[in-house]
This record gives structure tokens, sequence and C-alpha cells, in this order.
């Protein structure tokens, strides 16, 4: 353990105990820590507490809040990239300035909607990673709070961040050594203990992309279309030249 807070709401009081976790992403661990520390507490306090519980509901754990947003609960990592204005044209098929545009006004709807933080889907990317991967899904609640930041550059170019302040990830234990899931760590290098901080980091870079992919299309007047054509009402058994080829 690394830390310990309290706080006290009429005659109930919330611990809050920081640990360390290495490679894990260690909820079990943390779990198993802690019913250890409040069972001991119980044991030894001088005022018996009437009922205890291990957990109730002030860490976070599986939920987007204001807690993950501005804490780190798991790792924090940031992603950014400086695209010119030929790469966003020819590769995205979008206008930097249409894209932040579109940023600056989905940047503000999000804080009319109360969100917790400001992205387009983070969630799509990290879902499909984290299954891959053997990590704990429905962290993906958590994970996925974060900012998404995009600016014109002085050259006419497009500047775009991502800031992932509460990414739930390990590299060994719980999912990750199943034999798919490992296979996939592997792939990337990432594989055992000492990795964890760079998965977190692929998790960004996925980030990114994502939001660098919808808020092109949507910019560009291409995001309807695309849903259109990528087998959205389609009957069952047709294919044609374009999906035989995705």
């Amino acid at each position: 353990m690394t830390d310990m807070r309290f706080a006290v709401e009429g005659n109930h009081v919330y611990l809050t105990f920081e640990f360390f976790t290495g490679s894990a992403a260690g909820q079990n661990m943390v779990t198993i820590a802690t019913q250890a520390i409040c069972d001991y507490i119980r044991q030894n306090a001088p005022v018996q507490p009437r009922y205890s519980f291990v957990e109730a509901n002030l860490s976070g754990d599986k939920k987007a809040s204001a807690l993950s947003f501005l804490g780190v609960r798991g790792k924090k990592v940031v992603a950014e990239v400086n695209l010119s204005s030929s790469i966003v044209q020819h590769v995205l098929r979008a206008v930097p300035e249409m894209m932040v545009n579109y940023w600056r006004m989905s940047a503000m709807g999000g804080v009319m909607s109360g969100t917790i933080g400001v992205h387009g889907h983070y969630a799509n990317g990290l879902a499909a990673l984290f299954i891959a991967c053997g990590q704990d899904a429905a962290c993906v609640a958590e994970s996925s709070v974060g900012i998404t930041r995009m600016e014109l550059t002085e050259e006419g170019g497009l500047y775009a961040a991502v800031s992932l302040p509460n990414v739930i990830v390990g590299t060994v234990g719980g999912g990750t050594g199943l034999p798919s899931q490992q296979a996939c760590l592997a792939a990337l290098g990432l594989a055992g203990p000492d990795h964890a901080e760079a998965f977190a980091e692929v998790c960004a870079g996925l980030a990114l992309a994502g939001e660098l992919s919808i808020i092109a299309a949507l910019s560009a007047h291409e995001f309807t279309r695309a849903h259109s054509r990528r087998a959205r009402g389609r009957q069952p058994g047709h294919h044609d030249s374009t999906s035989a080829q995705s």
C-alpha cells in the first residue's frame, strides 16, 4: 500500500487505499489486500464498527466518474501528432480547418450534454483491444474517460492530442495468460512483466487514430455514407466487390 485517505459522511467513514500493482492491472490483488486491511482494522479498532464492506462505490471501479477524470487510478497517458495539410487531405480526405471546427463544436456539445471528458469514441477501440489482449472489458467504462483536442498548426496542418487519465491495463495476471490473448500481447511485443506502461501507450495511440478517423469522416460528411456502405441494411448472404475486399 502506498497511501490511504478517508472521507466522513454522517456516521459512515469511507477509506480509500492506494496500491502499486506493477505490471498487473491489479483489481483482484487490490481487493484481497484491502480485505486484509479491513479485517485488521475491525479486529484492532477501539470502537468497533457496526458493519463494513470491502467496496462502497467510491473507488470509481468500472464506472465513468469525475474521480476517474481528475485522478489516476490506472495509468495516465497522452498521445499527440502533427499532420500536414497534405496528409490530412490525401489520407483522411478531410480539411484541417473543418476538422478543428468540428472538434470545437463537438467539445461544446459534450459540455452541454454533461459528459465526463470530451471525445468521440474511445470506447470503440479500447473495447476491441481489451478483449483481444486479455484486459478486464468492464474497465473500458473508466478507461475511456478523457479529452481529445485539435488545433491548426502555423503551417496550416493539424495538431491532435488525446489525454486518457485512467487507463486500467496490465500485461500479467488475469486474462493476459489465456492462449489467444497471450498471443496478441506477444505479437505487440508486450507480453509479460515490465510492459504495462507501453501497453497503455498503445491504448492512447489507438484512441488517437480512432478520433482522427471519425472526426475526419464527420467533418467531410462521409460518416453516414460510410455506415450505409459497410453492411448496414444488407440482406444475409449478399456480397459485392466492396465487402469482399474490406
